[in-house]
């Protein structure tokens, strides 16, 4: 399974005021939306292009053009997170949602919402902050493969070891794009020392 961890010196400055228990959560939505933007980026990195010719100011020129179209799937709710960030980079990619919660006593996802657009033929980005267990985007991905998905990317800000397991387990042909691998879980299944509820943070609940 291939796991790019981001190294670029902004990514690390903007995940240090992630972390910091003091950001609140209009700070912590903008700091969040820039880490996404260097996150897709990677993600988008190795898409596919076709040729096209384009007009400049001066003479027609040689130019570029996504050869495939963009989905993004945000796991509710820290998803939404990165949402805007993909939306700014690919105005036009399609939106699914998939809706899971986590069993606070077994740690296991439980879906109460999907929805998704086509997505055989696209580069399907699974928006997932929080990679602690593996279980809720395991399952996302599932999902999206059973609807066709061939070309998937999963999107992390923090992941824990453990998830990672989970995901080169079940899918080990996914890429996973993060900004920082932690350290481990703790009883609660909480990353350590990660930066806390992302969907509180982002959301101040």
């Amino acid at each position: 399974m291939p796991v790019t961890e981001l190294t670029h010196p902004l990514a690390k400055d903007l995940l240090t005021s992630l972390r910091d228990r003091d950001t609140e959560s209009p700070r912590f939505r903008e700091y969040a939306h820039r880490l996404g933007l260097l996150l897709v980026a990677e993600a988008l990195s190795d898409i596919d292009l076709v040729d096209v010719k384009v007009q400049t100011p001066l003479e027609g020129g040689d130019g570029h053009e996504l050869g495939r179209p963009v989905v993004a799937v945000a796991v509710l709710r820290a998803g939404l997170g990165l949402l805007d960030a993909l939306l700014t980079l690919v105005p036009d990619a399609a939106i699914g949602f998939a809706g899971l919660q986590r069993d606070e006593e077994t740690a296991e996802p439980m879906e109460y919402y999907s929805k998704f657009p086509p997505l055989a033929g696209a580069r399907v980005l699974v928006l997932e902050p929080m990679l602690a267990t593996g279980g809720s985007l395991s399952w996302a991905i599932t999902m999206t493969k059973e609807r066709g998905a061939t070309d998937i990317t999963a999107v992390t800000v923090v992941s824990a070891p453990q998830g990672l397991e989970v995901i080169e387990r079940h899918h080990p042909e996914v890429r996973v794009v993060t900004a920082t691998i932690d350290d481990d879980l703790d009883h609660n299944f909480y990353i350590r020392p990660g930066l806390g509820d992302m969907g509180d943070r982002l959301f101040g609940t």
